[in-house]
């Protein structure tokens, strides 16, 4: 009696111990089945950008959303509205932030204005190549400049670049910051941008771009800062007669998401988003440089005198920009001091 009393004993522990164990592995597993359940949901995201569909930055949300459908076994797909189907860039902004939008590529000028660190990527002549902003993108300091723009439900994942900023003139030759005494300029409502403009003597205009061909046209304004690109996308060859290619600025268009639906992927798709992110970035930048000659070239073949200004005619400017813009902020500060050279 005593050794059945014994082993009924045994068996219960036994059975305990097989039981807890057969629930602790039930618990261990289940964190890595939802993760498996997670990364196996299929998303639809909506990316919205103010440019047309022959510019580059159109050309780079359709290589972010065939990354993403191929990184992701068809999982994922990216719905694209460019040329600014879904509003302004504040109106867009605005989306992001209340989840209509999932992703958004907004100018760092317009973010300038809510968040002014933004400012530092206008430093004048920061950059001599895109692939040097590209690079400058994925230091601390620029990482840092990215995260300034979070807070109100947009998350900042990265920065995409199109070409840089050069001057295009009415029926003037400028050849130095002095010819540009008096001119009315056509230049994006962003404080640095328009603060190098006043330095050189020139009188900003922040007109929309949608008037910016037809006030041209008719001597409202005599010039604008603008990019190759958009030069011939926007065929302002045809109103304007002089292009100086400075390359002064660079034109960083910020990859933004909706912070909530960004963080509510799992660690697998959002790992998905940043490399298919990556690939769209990069070839955007490689693309983009591989095309100065060539737009360069369609100008001249359409009537355009293409020509370049010394960055040395520039050197009181940039270092009024450095000077003022340093004193606004200590990241700013440390970015000019981290990219000048």
């Amino acid at each position: 009696m005593k050794k059945k009393v014994k082993y009924f004993y045994f068996g219960a522990i036994m059975s305990a111990l097989l039981f807890a164990a057969g629930c602790g592995n039930g618990n261990e597993s289940s964190p890595a089945a939802s993760t498996t359940e997670d990364s196996g949901k299929q998303h639809t995201f909506k990316l919205a950008h103010i440019t047309p569909t022959d510019y580059m930055w159109h050309q780079a949300s359709e290589k972010f959303g065939e990354e993403l459908e191929s990184r992701s076994e068809g999982r994922m797909k990216l719905e694209v509205y460019p040329a600014s189907q879904l509003g302004t860039e504040a109106d867009m902004v605005q989306q992001i932030e209340s989840g209509s939008i999932d992703f958004g590529l907004i100018t760092a000028a317009y973010l300038s204005s809510r968040a002014p660190d933004f400012a530092a990527w206008f430093m004048p002549y920061g950059f001599k190549t895109l692939e040097e902003a590209n690079e400058a993108r994925k230091t601390d300091v620029a990482k840092e400049v990215l995260a300034t723009v979070e807070g109100t439900g947009i998350k900042g994942l990265d920065y995409l670049f199109a070409g840089q900023r050069v001057m295009l003139f009415k029926d003037k030759e400028v050849k130095s910051p002095s010819d540009m005494n008096g001119l009315k300029l056509r230049v994006t409502p962003s404080p640095p941008m328009q603060d190098f403009y006043k330095s050189n003597g020139a009188s900003p205009e922040g007109l929309p771009l949608p008037d910016v061909y037809a006030a041209l046209q008719t001597g409202v304004i005599d010039g604008m800062d603008m990019d190759l690109d958009a030069t011939i996308t926007n065929k302002y060859y045809e109103v304007a007669k002089y292009g100086a290619v400075t390359n002064h600025m660079v034109w960083p268009a910020v990859v933004l998401a909706n912070e909530a639906k960004f963080d509510g992927l799992s660690q697998e798709d959002q790992k998905i988003v940043h490399e298919s992110l990556q690939a769209a970035i990069d070839f955007a930048t490689i693309t983009r440089s591989g095309q100065e000659q060539e737009f360069r070239d369609e100008l001249t073949n359409n009537g355009m005198t293409i020509y370049e200004i010394p960055s040395e005619e520039f050197e009181d400017q940039i270092k009024e920009f450095d000077h003022k813009y340093s004193k606004n902020s200590p990241l700013i500060k440390r970015f000019i001091e981290t990219f000048r050279k």
